[in-house]
């Protein structure tokens, strides 16, 4: 290949450097142009070989793209970790299940002779429950028309309304790292007051519906911001103190609902008088559904979470203070404001729930307004990666093993306990992330040490590009 270079120097050979690659200085005030040497440099990062006809990416076996490109974000990030967390949550769930079926048992005394009759045994065992769960929880084509067909959809739709926005008020504190441990007891104040407001005081509609919302959301923001405060003033372990608080709200509700206050008048169980027509949630899809407003709340919930911590100053301090609470107050940050308000939100959160419980689909107040979901809240933060669009999934899923589990257990006999343990063991892979990547070998490319004497770019597959 015949070198061309400019008029001025052609007589002047370039002087090689010790890689075998003509300089890259000019004469001031010249622009000179590659010749093929430094094309050949920079095609194999340095010169020390000739270039190849395969691209340095397929060389080096990275995802087209190089190492940002979006499927490699999509396969090594960590979202792809959680997917693949519940998959082997239903991997090992479906084993286990396949453990108590009673073919299962029986093909197992003769393995060796037909073991085609016992992996078919536990493929069926595993795939009825799962079938089971999801026409439970999703479409049941066995439903009269699309209502009846959809109709576990939906109420898988209702059961994920208090998870999602209980989740959203944990994975907020997470975010700004603190541990909201405190979600049941924040349902539960929740409760206290939108079901007193809903069933005590007698208002137009529209404005007491409003009034019970406020006074749910105050109720959890207050149970939540006061642990702020003691963690802000006093620094008490914000963990401590949400338990603590579980605790006090659970034996406040069961106090109260022994008061002529709070006990419906004639009854001797621990029970509230029902709430106001005008108090409650109207249905989204009418009276045959259970789901209501406040998954369209649930909703909006996840689009402010998603933009506070995104696209306003306040969600900036929050993440700066969970990133370094010194450095945050190094730079100026008011840490302890910024505690107390991000316990009060993420309360308010959780407060949704307990509004959505008395005024969505119980329509009373009892010592079991916030049943788990308070506990199941901080399964799907985890779950969700602590980002609103996240947890919002996780919410929803959740929802569907809450929703399916019934049917499952009439059509298959497996016990609903089984969907704990896929829940448990969808949190055991979320805490291990390398070991969810190493299974299904999706480790993270370690780059190239960079050679002595050069730059680590031009070390890098790619990196002179």
């Amino acid at each position: 290949m015949t070198e061309q270079h400019h008029p001025r120097h052609a007589a002047e050979p370039a002087p090689e450097t010790a890689s075998g690659s003509a300089p890259d200085t000019a004469p001031e005030g010249e622009i000179q142009a590659p010749d093929a040497a430094s094309v050949a440099a920079l095609d194999t990062a340095g010169g020390a070989m000739r270039p190849s006809a395969v691209p340095v990416s397929a060389q080096s076996g990275a995802v087209p793209g190089g190492p940002d490109s979006v499927l490699r974000r999509i396969f090594t990030g960590s979202g792809i970790v959680s997917v693949l967390a519940v998959l082997l949550a239903l991997i090992l769930g479906g084993l286990l299940i396949a453990s108590t079926d009673k073919q299962v048992g029986a093909t197992a005394g003769y393995l060796f002779a037909r073991p085609s009759d016992f992996f078919s045994a536990v493929w069926s065992a595993a795939t009825r429950s799962y079938v089971a769960l999801f026409q439970g929880s999703v479409f049941n084509p066995r439903g009269s028309g699309i209502g009846g067909q959809f109709a576990p959809l939906l109420e898988t739709l209702t059961i994920a309304t208090p998870l999602i926005t209980a989740g959203l008020g944990v994975a907020l504190a997470f975010r700004a790292g603190l541990f909201n441990i405190g979600a049941q007891g924040q349902i539960i104040m929740a409760g206290i007051l939108a079901s007193w407001v809903g069933f005590a005081l007698h208002l137009p509609m529209g404005l007491h519906l409003l009034l019970v919302l406020l006074a749910g959301i105050a109720g959890g923001a207050l149970w939540g911001g006061l642990v702020g405060l003691l963690k802000a003033r006093t620094g008490a372990h914000e963990v401590i103190v949400t338990i603590m608080f579980n605790y006090i709200a659970l034996y406040l509700v069961r106090y109260l609902l022994d008061t002529p206050a709070f006990q419906r008048p004639g009854e001797t169980t621990p029970i509230s008088p029902v709430l106001d027509p005008s108090a409650v949630y109207p249905q989204i899809l009418g009276s045959q559904y259970r789901l209501h407003l406040g998954f369209l709340l649930a909703i909006a919930a996840t689009v402010f979470v998603w933009w506070l911590l995104n696209r306003s100053t306040i969600g900036f301090e929050f993440r700066a203070v969970g990133a370094n609470p010194k450095a945050a107050l190094t730079a100026g940050i008011n840490v302890p404001r910024a505690t107390i308000l991000v316990m009060a939100i993420a309360g308010g959160l959780a407060g949704l729930s307990g509004v959505a419980q008395v005024a969505g689909t119980e329509k009373v107040l009892t010592d079991g307004v916030a049943a788990t979901y308070g506990f199941d809240a901080i399964t799907v933060a985890l779950l969700g990666r602590s980002t609103p669009w996240g947890t919002f999934a996780a919410g929803v899923l959740f929802g569907a093993f809450r929703a399916g589990a019934v049917q499952m257990q009439i059509q298959t006999g497996t016990p609903i306990d089984i969907v704990l343990v896929v829940q448990s063991l969808i949190v055991l892979f979320i805490a291990a992330p390398p070991l969810v990547r190493a299974i299904f070998g999706l480790n993270p490319r370690k780059k190239k040490a960079a050679p002595a004497g050069k730059s680590p770019q031009a070390a890098t597959t790619g990196g002179a590009a």
